[in-house]
C-alpha cells in the first residue's frame, strides 16, 4: 500500500498531471488530497474533475469554500480575490456542490488529514513555526497527520517538545507524533517551482517528498490568456 498525498493544486492542470503521472510510476495504491483544488490557476474545473473522479479522501481548503459561495469574499488580499473571482464564473453548480460537501477534517486509514489546523480547521490559521504546530497536536489523535495551506514542505515532531525540520525522507518513529506539510502541487512558496507532493508507505513507516518539473510555461500562458493577472503567471517560476 502506498498513498500520494498532495494539496494545494489550485488550478494548475500541468503541474497536477506531472504529480499523477509521478505517482503512478511509483505504483501508488490510493490517492489523498488536502485541500484547494482550485483558485490562482487557469484550470479549476478540469482540476477539480480531475480529483473528483479519483474518488479518493479530500478535505476543504479556503479557496474551495469561497470559490463555492456566492457572499462577499473576506480575508483573501486583492491577487487572490480576483482570483476567486474568476473562478467562480468557471466551476459549473455541481463543482460548487462538491466543494461545499467537502468535510474539514478526514481520518484516513490510521493518519488525519487537514488543510490548515486541526484546532480551528474553519479558521484557516496557518501552520508557521513550532509554537503553531503545537495548538494542533492536541487535538491530534492519530500519530500521522498531513496538511497544506503554507505551500511549503516542513514536518513537525512532537517528542516532549515540539522540532520542525525540513521535509525530504522520514521514517515514522514509535511515540512521536508527525504533523507534516506536504508542500504545494500548483503553486509552491519555498523557493522552489517544482511541483510538490508526498508519497507515504505505511507498511514501512517512509515518508518521502517528491519535487517535479511540469510545463510552466504553459501554465502561465493560460494563466495570462485567461485574463487573471500576470503576477500570477510569474510568481510560479519563483516558488513564491
Amino acid at each position: 500500500m502506498r498513498f500520494a498525498i498532495f494539496g494545494d493544486i489550485h488550478a494548475n492542470l500541468e503541474a497536477l498531471q506531472a504529480v499523477l503521472a509521478d505517482a503512478l510510476k511509483h505504483e501508488v495504491t490510493h490517492y489523498v488530497c488536502l485541500g484547494d483544488v482550485v483558485g490562482y490557476n487557469a484550470n479549476p474545473h478540469e482540476c477539480l474533475e480531475i480529483v473528483r473522479n479519483l474518488e479518493c479522501p479530500v478535505v476543504k481548503g479556503n479557496h474551495d469554500e469561497q470559490a463555492s459561495i456566492s457572499e462577499e469574499l473576506e480575508g483573501f488580499n486583492p491577487l487572490a480575490e480576483e482570483a476567486i473571482n474568476w473562478t467562480r464564473r468557471q466551476l459549473t453548480d455541481a463543482d460548487k456542490q462538491w466543494l461545499r460537501d467537502l468535510k474539514m477534517v478526514r481520518q484516513v486509514r490510521d493518519f488525519t488529514i487537514v488543510h490548515a489546523t486541526l484546532d480551528t480547521p474553519h479558521k484557516w490559521g496557518y501552520v508557521f513555526n513550532q509554537l503553531d504546530a503545537a495548538a494542533s497536536f492536541n487535538y491530534q489523535h492519530t500519530q500521522v497527520c498531513f496538511y497544506g495551506h503554507t505551500h511549503a514542505p516542513r514536518a513537525y515532531i512532537r517528542d516532549g517538545s515540539v522540532k520542525s525540520q525540513f521535509l525530504d525522507k522520514l521514517t515514522i518513529e514509535p511515540g512521536k507524533k508527525y504533523f507534516i506539510n506536504c508542500g504545494s502541487v500548483g503553486q509552491p512558496r519555498d523557493g522552489d517551482w517544482h511541483a510538490a507532493y508526498v508519497l507515504y508507505t505505511p507498511g514501512k513507516q517512509q515518508i518521502e517528498l517528491r519535487r517535479l518539473e511540469y510545463d510552466i510555461w504553459t501554465a502561465q500562458d493560460k494563466i495570462v490568456a485567461a485574463g487573471l493577472p500576470q503576477r500570477l503567471a510569474d510568481r510560479l517560476a519563483l516558488g513564491k
